[in-house]
Formats: C-alpha cells, sequence, structure tokens
C-alpha cells in the first residue's frame, strides 16, 4: 500500500492493553506514525515502540498543550490526530487516500465522525450519532487549540471537507471506567470554569439531567443500543447534571465567604 505523506500522532496514557490496535489501523499507509506519551507506568511505550512508532514522553501539558506538542514533533504538514481508543475504519482509511489521489487535498481539513462502541461490543450500535471532529489537516494553516480542557482544531474559518466514513471509539474499558473518566473530566471543567450567577445555575439544576438524557437517549440515538444505550445515556446525563451542581456549590460557598471591609480615605 502507498504511503500517505501524512504523520498521525497519538498522545498516550497507560493505554498499553489498547493502543497496538489503533496503531494498526493506521501504520501501513502513513507516513510515520508519532506517540507523545505522557508518562505512563504501564507498557504503553514499550507496545507502541514494538509497533514500530516513534515516541516521545512529555510530561502533560493539557489536551490542547499536549496536541500542539504532538503537531511541532511531526515531519510532515499533513497531520492526522487519533486517540488511542480509536480505530480507524477500512472505509475512511480508502476515503482519507482518495483526497490525496490527485496531489495536494482540495481543503486544508477534514472531518470526520466518531461512533462509539460500547464495552464488551465489537461494533457501533444501528444508527449511531456520537461524534464529529476533524483531525485531519494541514498544520500551515490550521492547529489544534491551546486548551488545558478542549482539544478542538480550530479552522479560522477555512473550508473543511468531510469524510462520510467513521472511525470507532473504545472510549469505556467498561461503565466502571466510564464513570471515573467522566468524574475526572468533570472536575476538570469545573475548576476551568467561567462564573455564573448562582440563579442560572440554580435553574440548570433542574433541567440538567432530563435534558442531557434525552440528548443522549434519543437525539444521539442511543435508545437503539438496548440496556446498554439507556445505562451510557444515564451516565452521561448523571454527570453533565454533576458538573453544574459542583459549579453551583463552589458559587455558593464563595457567596458565604466575608469579604474585607473597604476603608475611606
Amino acid at each position: 500500500m502507498r504511503k500517505l505523506p501524512v504523520s498521525c500522532f497519538i498522545i498516550s496514557k497507560n493505554e498499553a492493553d489498547r493502543i497496538a490496535r489503533t496503531i494498526r489501523s493506521v501504520r501501513s499507509w502513513v507516513d510515520e506514525v508519532v506517540v507523545v506519551d505522557s508518562e505512563s507506568t504501564d507498557d504503553t511505550v514499550a507496545v507502541a515502540l514494538e509497533e514500530g512508532c516513534r515516541v516521545i514522553t512529555q510530561p502533560w501539558l493539557g489536551f490542547g498543550g499536549q496536541k500542539r506538542f504532538a503537531e511541532e514533533a511531526c515531519r510532515n504538514d499533513w497531520l492526522f490526530n487519533i486517540d488511542a481508543d480509536e480505530v480507524v475504519t477500512d472505509d475512511l482509511q480508502r476515503e482519507i487516500s482518495a483526497v490525496f489521489a490527485a496531489g495536494d487535498p482540495e481543503f486544508v481539513a477534514y472531518g470526520m465522525p466518531l461512533q462509539m462502541v460500547y464495552p464488551g461490543s465489537a461494533q457501533p450500535r444501528p444508527w449511531p450519532r456520537d461524534h464529529w471532529y476533524i483531525r485531519l489537516y494541514n498544520r500551515r494553516f490550521v492547529r489544534f487549540r491551546h486548551s488545558n480542557v478542549h482539544d478542538s482544531v480550530v479552522t479560522d474559518g477555512y473550508d473543511v471537507g468531510k469524510f462520510n466514513s467513521p472511525m470507532h471509539h473504545f472510549s469505556m474499558r467498561s461503565f466502571a471506567d466510564m464513570k471515573r473518566k467522566l468524574d475526572e473530566r468533570t472536575w476538570l471543567q469545573v475548576a476551568n470554569a467561567r462564573p455564573s450567577s448562582v440563579g442560572v445555575l440554580s435553574v440548570r439544576l433542574v433541567s440538567e439531567y432530563p435534558m442531557n438524557f434525552f440528548k443522549y437517549y434519543v437525539i444521539r440515538r442511543h435508545f437503539t443500543g438496548g440496556v446498554k444505550g439507556f445505562r451510557y445515556a444515564a451516565i452521561q446525563a448523571r454527570f453533565r447534571f454533576l458538573k453544574v451542581y459542583r459549579i453551583w456549590r463552589l458559587s455558593i460557598q464563595d457567596m458565604k465567604v466575608p469579604r474585607a471591609p473597604s476603608h475611606a480615605v
């Protein structure tokens, strides 16, 4: 298979049990695979090296910062970002290869759907509607946002191409693992949240759970996932509610802190 002038980069930490599958879905058709590891304590680095990757150890810089560091480590301008729990499907690989068939691609960035795969399942549920992300792009024009919380590519008004074929996202080792990850991400979001009024947060406390359950179960079609789909939607809604509750509680505490008296001059 002809390799594309593309560097694939992966950020990782303690992904030894699943990163090989991710690497194998890209290594035969990209020019290089770069793994930026944030001090794993398992065999992630050894597995990545065995799979033929170039591995760089970099202490955690935040989601956006880590990916921007990885961008700089690549030797090609065309970059493909994939997380250590994602797998490129054959159909997506063919679509990506097609845009390079005539030379430089038409667009400076391309997005694609990511389809969730439940724990214990090999394929996404029927008719999934999960996320859509930009993952293939030319770093001379667009880059990842420098953010502690968000890791999205900023397109700055450039037109973006779209692939129809998905990546598969094996984000959860189990539902317990899902809860742990959401709890960590929720506290990170709380720490980086912008100030909001207690009144607004109080209203959201009432609406946050039902609104998000409807969003995941109906709009994102997890109702097609049976019992696992119901459980997934319920857990997502719970942690969306917990984020608002935790911000609300901190806001109440801030209101109770006495202010130092002002002195007239």
